[in-house]
């Protein structure tokens, strides 16, 4: 199929993954209602046209959190990407190296840390999720430093995982998934030639790396159900900040008391995000929560977003509400899926491309000059 849009990578990954790999990646909690809102709420943030502004050609070029991006948007984590291409994660990694740009590398990652940095030279982000196995933690932290990443994500929406029924249904998880993911692997030759055979090792090479043992996509999901912690506590955080000598943000932050207490952790940045609506449904859309979040925090830290986020439009749209830049989670992933590391390539090209027109429009010639005066209305906020 011809790719024009953003949006139409979604169906080419659709058309070439298996089912249990396409709903991993597409759905979100319970009845998906947050998801579905995520991208609502942020298409009705309307924007000021303005003409006759003598912007000229817009820069896209940004800083954020002291390091220059060629625009305001990084990748961010998402587990298992190496099954959706080939060595995904490396794939990604170098897309956004070569488009100048951070890669975050997610804690389940199919390829290790070590492979990653190995093989991309751009700037790395490391994320970490909050786990029992403070073992596991620490030992991830001191390779992740090994490795060269100074920037660590710490993801604390996620002490248990969200409900999400989508995974039953396909067999990404439930009775007999094992036996129902080969037989959709076997309708989806082209990705089982490619991922299924030349993408091996098919593990969690992060894991592994701790455990010493294989960890398989059974494996996977029950380290997910057993392994995330619901009673860690913001005083349990301390720790992380003391051993991490780099940039810390915290990711999954939703209302202005979480934001404050970010600051007062010492945290050099958040991400306002509901993790794309695949945690609590039903919660607040990320572009409600991110006015009221903003002000709440001022220059205390570098505010991110993420979360219903489809075009450069959208991006733009996040600047205005706040955010000093947007992290891609689905969208990217779809089009690894689709293309590999010159789809995820392709993809940010599109984005770049809708920033500079939307910017021209409404008269914001760098991403430093785009405000909420770029607002025409949006939603009432909630919160």
């Amino acid at each position: 199929m011809i790719i024009s849009a953003p949006s139409d990578y979604r169906e080419a990954a659709r058309r070439r993954l298996p089912r249990f790999l396409f709903d991993y990646i597409d759905g979100g909690a319970v009845t998906e209602q947050t998801m579905s809102e995520n991208i609502t709420a942020l298409s009705s943030v309307a924007l000021r046209q303005q003409v006759l502004c003598g912007v000229g050609a817009p820069t896209l070029s940004t800083n954020i959190l002291d390091s220059s991006w060629s625009m305001p948007v990084a990748l961010g984590p998402v587990g298992a990407t190496g099954m959706y291409a080939r060595r995904g994660e490396v794939k990604a990694a170098k897309a956004a190296a070569e488009m100048k740009i951070p890669y975050t590398l997610s804690t389940v990652s199919v390829c290790p840390i070590e492979e990653v940095a190995e093989h991309a030279s751009g700037e790395l982000w490391s994320q970490l999720y909050v786990l029992r196995d403070r073992g596991y933690m620490r030992n991830a932290l001191e390779r992740a430093w090994a490795a060269g990443m100074k920037t660590l994500v710490f993801t604390v929406d996620m002490p248990v995982p969200g409900s999400r029924y989508r995974d039953n249904h396909s067999g990404m998880s439930g009775p007999c998934a094992t036996l129902r993911q080969y037989a959709q692997a076997f309708m989806h030759p082209r990705w089982a030639l490619d991922v299924g055979i030349a993408g091996r090792p098919l593990s969690f090479g992060n894991i592994e790396a701790y455990t010493r043992r294989k960890m398989a996509m059974d494996d996977y999901m029950g380290f997910i159900s057993s392994n995330f912690d619901p009673s860690i506590a913001w005083k349990d955080l301390e720790w992380i900040r003391d051993t991490w000598k780099g940039k810390l943000i915290l990711k999954g932050i939703l209302v202005p008391e979480d934001a404050k207490n970010a600051v007062r952790l010492g945290a050099d940045g958040i991400v306002v995000s509901n993790h794309g609506g695949r945690q609590l449904d039903g919660t607040v859309p990320t572009a409600r929560a991110l006015p009221g979040i903003v002000d709440a925090v001022g220059d205390d830290l570098t505010v991110l977003a993420d979360s219903g986020v489809r075009s450069g439009v959208d991006v733009i749209r996040m600047l205005a509400l706040g955010a000093k830049g947007v992290l891609l989670g689905r969208a990217y992933i779809y089009a690894l899926a689709a293309a590999g590391e010159k789809g995820v390539r392709h993809l940010l090209n599109l984005y770049a491309e809708d920033m500079k027109v939307t910017m021209t429009l409404i008269g914001a010639a760098s991403p430093s000059e785009i405000s909420a005066g770029n607002l025409a209305y949006i939603e009432k906020e909630l919160l």
